[in-house]
């Protein structure tokens, strides 16, 4: 058991409250900004940009519950999870999570906030019949992609590789069908997914790190969308995969590492077909590679472990008829038929920052300029440290990547769910957590109970 050391404080905290009232003034700008514009022009298509969203001050049968963990979470949080073992921390880390994203949902109530939220004419559950014959329907999946072709897939179906409505259809297969069960497996397969990233800092970095780290993961803004979104189950495979790659290059066991990769490659390769911008997935795993603590010679094996089980999912596709590049290339034609393309580049591709912000909060804005302070002036005194900077900055600078590409403009605060988790990790930084902690889940309520959020 590991016990971590009681803050002090810092005195790089003034520094980090302005980083954090920086942040906050570029989400004002893209609040009067965004308003201005979609008032005059009407061209942002949101509510209430740069959020897709609407403003309705509202309570539901989550407040209570949402209110209750925040407070365990800020006052017991920080000593649970230097005091737990480390098994019990993943599972208590995980139910806290799944409570804490539930509880949100159902401040919308049942129906709205869970049981239809994946059942509106955008979602996947829209075309849960027209996969009676799989084979058929992927051989056929691009044809539909196109606004202008016949029977046109909905909005998140075209705009994803078919393992993201696959999933739902083999819920529904199982006999889980239906609204309710889709958004409860994406609660709990979501929730995962801050699981994945404190076992990949332990490995990375250090378990104290980890512990640092993990109420923040819990008690993270980005909740307010994970419940429901399918976005949170995309961010759960993608964090795993690189968790598993994490304990491949820092295990001890050569064959424990062989397998750890080839399950990273596994699901990274499901990664890829839930989401075309998760491949950016691959910069990151990249980095995790260049972090591992493995004997050079050994990295060839790992690598050819790696890329068997980065074959698995993309060959299977591909034999059932299904075109990746085809498919991408005629989800960014559709993209600029009008759904999206319309959106002002200019505008997004610093309101999505904003939404950055919203999502993973202030504390994560302190921790990452405390992560790039340590890179630039001590990055040669704590080497587990330098190796979490390392990959919280990576993540940042991977979200960069897809801000610039200009493929998602307005709604990122769902789509960046999965960059977003690691993040979170930079949190591990600061001193004083139980304030920051605060700050975080106020936030989040605030954000649930005055906004109606979409998708």
């Amino acid at each position: 058991m590991i016990r971590t050391k009681p803050s002090t404080g810092s005195p790089g905290t003034r520094h980090d409250l302005i980083a954090v009232a920086a942040a906050a003034l570029l989400v004002t700008a893209a609040v009067l900004i965004g308003r201005h514009i979609e008032h005059t022009y009407g061209t942002l298509h949101v509510g209430w940009p740069p959020l897709y969203a609407n403003w309705l001050p509202h309570a539901g049968p989550g407040t209570p519950a949402a209110i209750v963990v925040a407070v365990a979470v800020v006052t017991c949080g920080p000593a649970v999870a230097a005091r737990l073992r480390w098994r019990a921390l993943l599972a208590a880390s995980w139910a806290a999570a799944s409570i804490w994203i539930l509880s949100l949902a159902l401040i919308d109530g049942w129906q709205r906030g869970v049981a239809r939220r994946l059942t509106t004419r955008y979602e996947y559950l829209q075309v849960i019949d027209r996969f009676h014959d799989i084979p058929a329907t992927l051989r056929d999946f691009t044809r539909h992609i196109l606004i202008d072709s016949p029977d046109h897939w909905p909005a998140h179906t075209a705009g994803h590789p078919p393992a993201a409505p696959l999933t739902f259809v083999l819920l529904d297969r199982i006999g889980l069908g239906g609204g309710a069960w889709a958004g409860l497996w994406c609660i709990v397969v979501g929730a995962t997914g801050c699981v994945a990233v404190l076992i990949a800092v332990r490995a990375l970095a250090s378990e104290d790190l980890a512990r640092r780290a993990a109420p923040f993961l819990v008690l993270a803004p980005v909740a307010v969308w994970m419940g429901v979104s399918a976005d949170g189950y995309f961010a759960a495979v993608a964090a795993w995969a690189l968790a598993c790659l994490a304990l491949s290059v820092t295990g001890r066991s050569p064959r424990a590492s062989l397998g750890w990769a080839a399950l990273a490659g596994l699901l990274y390769g499901l990664t890829c077909y839930l989401s075309y911008g998760l491949t950016l997935f691959a910069v990151i795993g990249a980095v995790v590679l260049l972090l591992g603590r493995r004997v050079v010679r050994e990295r060839p094996l790992l690598l050819a472990a790696l890329a068997v089980g980065l074959t698995v999912v993309p060959l299977a596709f591909t034999l059932a008829g299904f075109d990746w590049w085809e498919a991408y290339h005629l989800l960014v034609k559709r993209y600029y038929q009008g759904a999206g393309g319309i959106r002002p580049y200019g505008y997004w591709v610093w309101a999505n920052l904003a939404c950055t912000v919203l999502i993973a909060g202030p504390a994560t804005v302190a921790g990452l300029r405390r992560a790039g302070a340590l890179l630039l002036r001590d990055r040669r005194r704590d080497a587990a440290r330098t190796r979490l900077a390392v990959l919280a900055v990576t993540a940042l600078a991977v979200l960069l990547i897809a801000d610039l590409s200009g493929m998602s403009k307005a709604e990122t605060e769902r789509i960046w769910i999965p960059f977003t988790l690691w993040l979170l990790a930079a949190c591990a930084f600061l001193p004083r957590p139980r304030a920051w902690l605060t700050a975080q889940a106020v936030l989040a309520l605030l954000i649930n109970h005055l906004l109606l959020t979409g998708w």
